[in-house]
């Protein structure tokens, strides 16, 4: 469409006004259709076969008139289901983050619920015998540490040595408008990082999948028979706005926003806002100096057993913040600073999260902002390279 805008003026008002475009908006002409609205488009790949499926609470269509969830529609379609499978935090999304998950029957829809958090995180040859089918549906959002990609990695390593073949529909990516961070060193490859690339990767999880695929990254480097089932009228640009919460503390857009950041603070002594009405949009600890903000942890849906739960925590509130293009890290370095025992700061884990041992030494030896981004540059131009070969979007 460059050719329609002649004039610097106009291809900056057109900018502005793509950055700006949600599929909520009534402005919006060419709204997103998420893939599992789709339905001509894989429903005739499932009749007649016995179906798997990964979900979870997020798994849902919208419209103006209603919302249903993905397993309802299917089974209103006579689609065979035989499983669901479910990812951390459960089928309905209830669990705490790192909360174990058991088997069960499903009360509402009396189908199977297959853990995939916990001690099994793969499927296993007996859980998916008889189906011939998968269908991957969950709500990505978009950051390296959330293990919706890993249960991923896991769902099509199993149907590959199964022979089963997988059909992802993809979602939108609230975070898909820029890529930074570290890239994962493969030391510290964990189910909250299994592969090369970094804290926020710009991708939707349609796309990721075709790169887990195209990388070799799977065991012995064995090809998922996979199909993706594209969004339509989408770009990286577009800001998308979840109408369910993907896990129990990302309540809204500016948390979810605030993630990719935030997070790198849940490894260390500081409090991230779990326990609180304002998860991942907070942050402070009881010895921080006291400020005009406080808040105090307390049991609360998604978090039972928060971080300094009941203590006052004094420190910043980012509600009002605008939303990062990159991943902020004066909050890190701040609450560094402001803490009065640094060597007890960090936790285990902390290089699990970050993806690299360099971050931690860094911080400690007072290393400068600009001199901390200087080192992720390397690793950020390899995997744009790689990321461009996988891309369904402008």
């Amino acid at each position: 469409m460059k050719y329609l805008f002649k004039s610097i003026l106009f291809k900056s008002t057109f900018l502005f006004w793509l950055t700006m475009v949600s599929f909520t908006s009534a402005s919006c002409q060419k709204q997103i259709t998420i893939s599992a609205a789709n339905v001509d488009a894989y429903i005739p790949l499932l009749k007649q076969k016995k179906v798997g499926i990964v979900a979870h609470q997020a798994s849902v269509i919208s419209s103006a008139k209603n919302t249903i969830h993905l397993v309802d529609l299917l089974r209103k379609k006579n689609i065979s289901i035989q499983k669901v499978f479910a990812p951390e935090h459960g089928f309905r999304g209830t669990a705490d983050a790192g909360e174990k998950v058991e088997n069960r029957i499903d009360s509402k829809t009396q189908l199977p619920i297959i853990s995939l958090y916990g001690k099994n995180r793969k499927p296993n040859k007996e859980q998916l015998k008889g189906i011939e089918i998968m269908v991957f549906d969950l709500q990505d959002v978009g950051v390296r540490f959330y293990t919706y990609l890993s249960t991923l990695h896991n769902v099509m390593e199993a149907c590959a040595e199964n022979n089963i073949p997988l059909i992802v529909l993809d979602r939108p990516n609230p975070n898909a408008h820029y890529i930074d961070g570290p890239v994962l060193n493969l030391e510290h490859k964990s189910f909250v990082g299994m592969h090369p690339v970094p804290i926020v990767y710009g991708m939707t999880i349609g796309e990721y999948a075709q790169m887990i695929n195209g990388e070799k990254w799977l065991t012995n480097s064995i090809k998922c028979d996979l199909t993706v089932i594209p969004l339509q009228n989408y770009t990286h640009q577009t800001t998308y706005e979840l109408k369910v919460r993907p896990s129990p503390n990302l309540p809204n857009k500016q948390s979810i926003a605030l993630y990719p950041s935030l997070c790198l603070l849940e490894p260390t002594k500081v409090s991230i806002g779990r326990g609180t009405d304002l998860q991942f949009q907070v942050y402070g600890h009881p010895g921080f100096p006291k400020t005009d903000f406080s808040y105090v942890p307390k049991s609360n849906f998604g978090s039972k057993n928060p971080k300094h739960k009941g203590q006052i925590c004094y420190g910043k509130n980012l509600t009002t913040v605008n939303p990062p293009s990159r991943i902020e890290l004066k909050w890190l370095m701040n609450a560094y600073s402001s803490f009065p025992e640094k060597d007890s700061f960090f936790l285990k884990g902390f290089e699990r999260i970050s993806g690299v041992s360099s971050l931690k030494n860094q911080l400690i030896e007072g290393a400068s902002e600009k001199t901390i981004r200087d080192s992720w540059t390397d690793g950020l131009n390899e995997f744009k390279k790689v990321r461009t070969k996988y891309l369904l979007y402008p």
